[in-house]
């Protein structure tokens, strides 16, 4: 998911629009996105959205529910889990017991309604206490598919100016501690809209540090994050150099070689392996 847009799910108006989009995701928002007096009718036009939403353009469909302590959060699952949805993305989640409960409703209802598939969790880090356990709770269920920074909820309430200074070291680690369980680390919204070139020099900054994609606020920053989070034309041909010479060279029990001047062996090979895999996927689905 190089971006990920997100829909206010009291906005059907937008609903169409976000599927026509270029995202890779859309992200229907059941939370801070709609006021506590229009809880129910979003959740009804988000219902009403996923039940068409099987086979939309190959897009992930994900919403974000209420906390899991919230009374928001069972009648949210209750609404949306079907064949039309991917992912719940879980808000505030500190413990991996707050895991445990979302992964236990998830099964209810899966099981309920006879759902071939299960749905995946992709989980917020966006308190202190969460990213202090980052890898404990990524690791807490099979169900979980990556970590999404929210630095809005992180940063904010603690008076923590935005800058690459102190994104940096979130940023990096939430990606160690998404990769000791295996999956992606997703960064989080950028709020100035129309500051398209400070979107791009975040998603930059993001993308050198390992994170896999970035959330979209308005569809004007879409193109861009396709565009940082898809490799580049040189990294492409580096990767493809690396593999031409790692499958000839394991064939000769060689596994220490040098490409363009440049060690490259078994990290090293696996990430260009990687490069490929990701650019063949990104095309497939155009």
């Amino acid at each position: 998911m190089r971006s990920k847009l997100f829909v206010p799910g009291a906005r059907p108006e937008l609903f169409d629009k976000a599927w026509r989009s270029a995202a890779d995701a859309i992200s229907f928002d059941l939370e801070d996105a709609v006021a506590t007096n229009r809880k129910a009718e979003a959740r009804q036009w988000v219902a009403e959205a996923l039940a068409r939403a099987p086979g939309s353009k190959g897009k992930t469909v994900i919403v974000r529910v209420n906390p899991v302590d919230s009374p928001l959060f069972e009648p949210d699952l209750d609404a949306i889990v079907g064949p039309g949805l991917d992912v719940v993305n879980l808000p505030k989640i500190e413990t991996e017991e707050d895991v445990d409960r979302a992964c236990a409703s998830l099964d209810r209802l899966e099981r309920e309604r006879g759902l071939e598939r299960r749905i995946g969790l992709l989980v917020n880090i966006e308190t202190p206490r969460s990213l202090r356990k980052a890898a404990e709770i990524a690791a807490s269920s099979k169900r979980i598919v990556g970590l999404q920074l929210g630095f809005g909820d992180l940063f904010e309430p603690l008076g923590v100016e935005r800058s690459l200074a102190t994104l940096t070291p979130i940023w990096l680690a939430v990606r160690l501690a998404a990769a000791e369980a295996g999956v992606p680390a997703y960064d989080g919204a950028f709020v100035g809209v129309a500051d398209l070139d400070g979107f791009c020099a975040e998603a930059e900054a993001a993308r050198a540090v390992g994170l896999a994609g970035k959330s979209c606020i308005h569809p004007t920053q879409i193109a861009i994050a396709n565009a940082v989070f898809f490799p580049s034309g040189v990294e492409i041909e580096k990767a493809q150099r690396i593999v031409s010479a790692a499958d000839e060279m394991l064939s000769r029990g060689v596994g220490a070689f040098t490409v363009d001047g440049a060690l490259a062996d078994g990290p090293f090979i696996s990430r260009a392996r990687e490069i490929l895999k990701l650019a063949q996927s990104a095309r497939d689905d155009v």
